[in-house]
């Protein structure tokens, strides 16, 4: 059941949800509209905010998700990336959607930023939303970027802007673009000092998609990968960071940012590096792949407030 209320200038309308939505409908929607679409980053979008209220986390999925990412099992707080796993069904609601102008079929997780203000305990109940914040053209064709948040009450705890693009054919660069690939100032810098090796096994798609929700094909096996274009399942970009931020430790307030440069592929042998500074838990961290000359993740932890 959804309650809607009257949108104004100002905001979008907000539809209130009884609970958070299953994935496999959204996403087998998606799948039947993506040939439908037609990107462009002029296109109209949905102005809908989507509320979860009274959200509570269950707590035996949190822990495979923890399991799963080398998280430490039954601490208090939730992970600094778990809301994102929250939030995704409510995303896949607006982006599977027939008014949301890009197709869910090809579209890549490209970018996440989060700013967690507070620890965020995993008993507490929370309202969850999110909205669509706008569509931006890009040198491969048109990103869209959607907003996360997790309040307790009136106050914002967590919130993430995820970009996710759907390539197509451009007349031009974007205005204030070039031609340099993205992530190019990590890869100039020289690779981070490398911390740890991790030997991937075939099957983290499957353990990640199971505790996480998200199914995608392409992470599962290798016989549907091939369906789209990849030789072998390839690891969930959530996972990614994920697992490096297991690794790397995160303060209590923190904003974190990641940008997913190129696919993991599983099973594989990854190198997690890491530089710090004198804040704790603070610091650049990256995952590579092909002894060193492949950039799959950069990423960054710095103090909330700075």
């Amino acid at each position: 059941m959804t309650a809607t209320s009257p949108s104004t200038p100002s905001a979008a309308a907000t539809t209130t949800l009884s609970g958070v939505p299953a994935l496999a409908p959204l996403l087998a929607r998606g799948a039947l509209l993506s040939p439908l679409k037609r990107p462009r980053p002029d296109a109209d979008f949905p102005r809908t905010r989507l509320v979860v209220p009274g959200l509570r986390v269950d707590l035996a999925r949190l822990a495979a998700y923890e399991r799963v990412c080398g998280f430490p099992t039954g601490a208090d707080a939730l992970p600094p990336t778990y809301p994102h796993v929250l939030g995704f069904p409510l995303a896949m609601r607006l982006m599977s959607a027939r008014a949301f102008p890009l197709p869910l079929l090809g579209l890549v997780h490209t970018s996440i930023d989060i700013t967690r203000r507070a620890a965020v305990p995993a008993t507490a109940a929370y309202e969850l939303s999110v909205h669509v914040e706008g569509l931006a053209p890009h040198r491969r064709g048109t990103e869209a970027s959607m907003v996360t948040q997790l309040r307790t009450g009136a106050d914002l705890v967590w919130e993430s802007r995820s970009t996710y693009l759907a390539r197509h054919r451009t007349t031009a660069n974007p205005q204030g673009t070039t031609a340099t690939p993205q992530g190019a100032d990590a890869t100039a810098t020289g690779p981070l000092p490398v911390r740890a090796r991790w030997r991937l096994a075939g099957d983290v798609g499957r353990r990640y998609g199971a505790a996480s929700g998200d199914r995608n094909p392409i992470h599962l096996h290798p016989l549907t990968a091939r369906l789209f274009g990849f030789p072998r399942a390839i690891a969930h970009g959530m996972w990614t960071v994920a697992r490096c931020l297991a690794e790397h430790g995160t303060p209590d307030a923190a904003v974190v940012r990641a940008r997913f440069l190129a696919p993991v592929l599983l099973p594989g042998t990854v190198t997690y590096g890491a530089g710090t500074d004198d804040a704790g838990g603070s610091g650049r961290f990256e995952l590579r792949g092909d002894e060193g000359r492949r950039l799959h993740l950069s990423g960054e932890v710095r103090p909330y407030p700075a």
